[in-house]
């Protein structure tokens, strides 16, 4: 159950790739943006991504402390202080909202920092319920969660990007990710030479692969009789 004091996502604060006449049957991917931004953020990749893809930008619950703009999914006080149970916290509100849609057919994550982070922690509490990760600039909260093991037993196919010279997301956290992920999910990814805590477009290009390849693995091949 989420936190009471965890906002409901605002279902007027999604953004759509296709109206709901046409979701139906297709997988989804749901963005979850940073801390900051908003569902627009992240929206502006849907051009680069595989047509067959329905995709859903979600805004936050939370407002950041003035001056910072946008919306957040936890608290940071400062860049090394990051509560594990504030992730859970948002990954259940997250999950909330979603079954909310009904949406019938596969669901995949694609995160940005904050956004990656809550989208793994999801990928934990409900280890059945997704398809496949991406993780941009995103990491593994430290501590264990009760379904851990039969995440580990499934292995979902994440992808893992993040800038050499990224230096908001602590050095404890990303050595952390780097061993734990490889336990826990079928781990594919690429570290960017020069790259800070953004998104460049080599990275995108790798994205947009990996979301071939798993659209390409949820599409039922023809009927050869048909």
């Amino acid at each position: 159950m989420s936190d009471p004091d965890v906002p409901d996502l605002d279902p007027g604060a999604v953004l759509w790739s296709a109206p709901p006449a046409e979701r139906a049957g297709r997988p989804l991917l749901v963005l979850l943006h940073g801390y900051g931004a908003d569902e627009h953020d992240l929206y502006g990749l849907v051009p680069s991504l595989p047509d067959g893809l329905v995709v859903a930008s979600v805004r936050a619950p939370l407002t950041p402390p003035w001056p910072a703009p946008g919306a957040a999914w936890y608290p940071i006080d400062d860049l090394s202080t990051r509560d594990p149970a504030r992730v859970t916290d948002a990954a259940e509100a997250f999950l909330a909202w979603l079954d909310t849609t009904g949406h019938d057919a596969p669901v995949g994550l694609l995160g940005f920092s904050q956004g990656g982070a809550v989208a793994l922690q999801s990928l934990r509490l409900r280890p059945d319920g997704f398809a496949f990760a991406v993780l941009l600039a995103g990491y593994a909260a430290p501590g264990d969660l009760p379904r851990d093991a039969e995440l580990a037993e499934l292995r979902p196919p994440v992808f893992w990007g993040r800038g050499a010279r990224d230096e908001v997301i602590p050095a404890s956290l990303v050595a952390h990710t780097t061993e734990w992920l490889p336990a826990h999910a079928e781990l594919s990814g690429r570290v960017y030479a020069g790259l800070t805590h953004s998104v460049s477009q080599a990275e995108l290009d790798d994205v947009a692969t990996f979301l071939a390849k798993r659209l390409d693995a949820l599409t039922p091949a023809p009927d050869p009789a048909t």
